[in-house]
């Protein structure tokens, strides 16, 4: 079983919060455009983490964190706008954003420590 604080057990928790998020926007408030961009970005970090854990090399490895990173990043500016333009309420945006901002400091972490054991 996995470790409740991992960076792979908490981007698969939130992947599988995005995917009710999208779920409840298109049947909800019939809202395509936003709602899959949410769903790729916000479901990509745990695949990218997954692919990490693959990795051939250490570059591979830091490669793929990398990514998983870019994407917590794009997440969190589709979350900021979607509730600035009403398309998630305050309930929803403070539930998620804390989950994608504490994702965000461990990949950040987890990249940082990575490349510098390249130095």
């Amino acid at each position: 079983m996995q470790k409740e604080n991992t960076v792979k057990f908490k981007s698969r928790r939130f992947a599988i919060e995005i995917i009710k998020l999208y779920k409840s926007l298109v049947e909800n408030k019939k809202e395509y455009v936003l709602s899959k961009q949410v769903l790729r970005s916000g479901t990509s970090i745990g695949a990218n983490v997954a692919e990490a854990e693959a990795g051939i090399s250490k570059k591979d490895f830091l490669a793929k964190m990398y990514i998983a990173l870019k994407e917590c990043c794009e997440t969190e500016f589709w979350l900021d706008i979607m509730h600035e333009t009403d398309h998630l309420d305050d309930k929803t945006f403070n539930d998620l954003m804390p989950m994608c901002s504490e994702l965000n400091k461990m990949l950040t972490s987890i990249t940082k420590t990575t490349k510098e054991s390249f130095e």
